[in-house]
């Protein structure tokens, strides 16, 4: 028996969006009569960046900027046609970067 799953990775710097788009897409699974498991959170990446801020004199006076990309996950278990239509012409805010991959397990 082959089982389906579609596993859906989102990455944005701004975590309410970045919310608001997970529930967007585990409504629209489970409105279309699929099982969903998460959103689950990942670990958040911190990029850290040092500038000068005067461009010749006070070498030592530095200023320091942080960017933060969260992750969630979301895993669709046995999705219909439906979900794949509906996943398909769902429209998420900007700054949201969507990676979806499809699986198909053997299920003994």
């Amino acid at each position: 028996m082959l089982r389906e799953r579609i596993r859906i990775r989102l990455k944005a710097y701004d975590h309410r969006v970045l919310d608001q788009s997970t529930a967007e897409i585990v409504d629209t699974a489970k409105r279309t009569g699929a099982q969903v498991a998460g959103p689950i959170p990942l670990p958040t990446i911190k990029n850290k960046f040092t500038t000068l801020r005067s461009p010749h004199v006070d070498k030592k006076s530095r200023e320091q900027f942080e960017i933060r990309t969260h992750k969630r996950l979301v895993d669709i278990l046995d999705p219909t046609p439906q979900t794949v239509d509906a996943l398909m012409k769902l429209d998420l805010p900007a700054g949201v970067d969507v990676e979806i991959k499809a699986f198909g397990k053997e299920h003994k």
